[in-house]
């Protein structure tokens, strides 16, 4: 009798310890996930960054004219010879709804189009859900005036293109990781 009770005691005991290890298995492949995601999310929002600052910095570069000719909270038009072949080109940023960026699924996402000389580029969502554009002059005082725009502040949310596995950390009604990217451009040649 007791050895009976000695086999279903370590069952039970060996049963705990083979839960506790396929817990412990399902929490590291959980955090591996995750961990994947939020790096996948920070480099799309670092791309971002990098090729809007790459274009901003070059404004009014070669250009005699007032550099900047639409200025908005979500779209910027301006001028500068980006290719250096001492023409002026014309560059465009803008965005579109969320309805255009079906390639993800979150429901959110927007994509950053670029128009180079009228031809319009509209690259992979990235995970961008809104963009803006801020204007300030040279005190650093927010303007609407084109000529007086001196700095460009560029904000960029970004989140994941997929939902989130079940998590404690992960808002049910929400279940995509987010980034806020800002940055002040000083264009050197405005």
């Amino acid at each position: 009798m007791a050895s009976i009770i000695d086999i279903l005691g370590s069952s039970f005991i060996g049963g705990l310890l083979l839960l506790l290890l396929l817990k412990l298995n399902l929490f590291a492949n959980s955090s591996g996930v995750t961990s994947d995601n939020e790096l996948k999310l920070q480099q799309n929002a670092k791309t971002l960054a990098e090729i809007v600052n790459y274009d901003f910095r070059k404004i009014g570069y070669q250009c005699d004219s007032t550099a900047i000719a639409i200025a908005d909270s979500d779209h910027i038009k301006f001028y500068a010879d980006l290719d250096r072949n001492n023409t002026v080109d014309v560059l465009e940023y803008y965005t579109s709804d969320t309805t255009v960026a079906t390639g993800t699924d979150n429901p959110r996402d927007i994509i950053l189009y670029r128009k180079f000389n009228g031809v319009a580029m509209g690259g992979p969502t990235l995970g961008l859900t809104k963009i803006k554009f801020t204007y300030l002059d040279q005190y650093n005082i927010v303007t609407t005036v084109l000529p007086n725009i001196k700095y460009v502040k560029v904000e960029l949310w970004v989140e994941s293109t997929i939902p989130e596995m079940e998590s404690n950390f992960v808002n049910p009604n929400h279940p995509y990781l987010f980034t806020y990217w800002e940055m002040k451009i000083n264009p050197r040649n405005i």
